[in-house]
């Protein structure tokens, strides 16, 4: 794998921001303690093909413009904070710069950095800022999100597996130098 110019970077970093709003505040289930969607995906690709600085800004700018642009709920700027750090997580984990993880490889590290994010940042620190927001039961709000997120990690990896094995040949031909 090749590098991509900074122009490019921004651009495709751009492109996935769209998307990424589109889906998480238009194509997703939201509600006062879950949400479920496919916003998730992405994110992890900007992580994989541009790295944690990018993924995480991506990440975060998606969950402020989502926010002010097309709010549903009141806005609190912990939810950004995890954003910020589902981003990082996933770049730091799904980057390999200047070469390419095997397919076994890349599967792992979905899986890893999956279960990492929704451990530490879906379940934990979101119903902490649940929890200080609504001032409901923290075990209650645990047990929910617990069974919702761990329904969508097989369906997380699975999907961005397949996103990325679809987009390789077309991300070779015009993303890098």
């Amino acid at each position: 794998m090749q590098t991509i110019s900074k122009t490019k970077k921004i651009i495709l970093s751009a492109m996935l921001l769209a998307i990424t709003i589109v889906l998480s505040r238009f194509l997703s289930i939201n509600t006062e303690l879950l949400a479920i969607g496919f916003s998730f995906a992405p994110v992890m690709l900007t992580a994989i093909w541009l790295g944690p600085k990018y993924s995480a800004i991506v990440s975060g700018l998606a969950d402020l413009i989502g926010a002010l642009l097309f709010p549903f709920g009141t806005f609190f700027i912990g939810f950004t904070i995890s954003a910020v750090l589902k981003g990082l997580i996933y770049g730091l984990i799904l980057y390999k710069k200047d070469t390419e993880f095997t397919d076994k490889e890349l599967f792992i590290r979905l899986i890893i950095s999956s279960l990492i994010v929704i451990v530490f940042v879906n379940i934990l620190l979101n119903a902490v800022w649940l929890k200080i927001m609504y001032d409901k039961a923290f075990m209650t709000i645990l047990s929910i999100r617990t069974v919702a997120q761990f329904i969508m990690l097989p369906i997380q990896v699975l999907t961005v597996y397949a996103l990325e094995k679809a987009l390789k040949p077309i991300t070779k031909k015009y993303l890098f130098d």
